[in-house]
């Protein structure tokens, strides 16, 4: 995993994120969009594509770019249902991409994350985060 130990103020978050990024993108099966999100298919999914507007449920988990695990659908023992159109704009995104039954690895640059603002405990500002998400149902 990328090290993040040194990385404490925004400007080290961002830079350190940048780094990931530039390396990531080189891996093979990696896709980058126009805003920059990068996700990686790791289950082809058979169902429908959600859209901005639907109601997804998915099973999921988010990790820092040093490995740290903040927050899992998987550990709580339930998968978790939200409208897309209320989410980081690095999900409303990358959910798009996936059909139902499917599992991608979303890799979401901080400004389509939580940007400047600390979230939790263990997303600092200008974060870039890792989610393993499966999406289950869109509606």
């Amino acid at each position: 995993m990328f090290s993040m130990a040194n990385a404490t103020t925004p400007e080290e978050n961002q830079a350190a994120g940048t780094a990931f990024l530039a390396e990531n993108a080189k891996k093979p099966g990696v896709i980058t969009t126009a805003s920059g999100l990068q996700y990686q298919v790791l289950t082809e999914g058979t169902g429908a594509t959600p859209k901005a507007t639907d109601t997804v449920t998915v099973h999921y988990e988010g990790t820092t770019i040093d490995g740290k695990v903040f927050d899992s659908s998987y550990k709580r023992g339930a998968p978790a249902s939200f409208p897309l159109n209320r989410v980081i704009p690095g999900w409303t995104e990358g959910l798009q991409l996936i059909k139902e039954g499917g599992k991608s690895r979303l890799f979401i640059p901080a400004n389509l994350a939580y940007g400047a603002r600390q979230a939790g405990p263990d997303i600092g500002p200008n974060s870039t985060l890792i989610f393993d998400v499966e999406l289950i149902k869109a509606k």
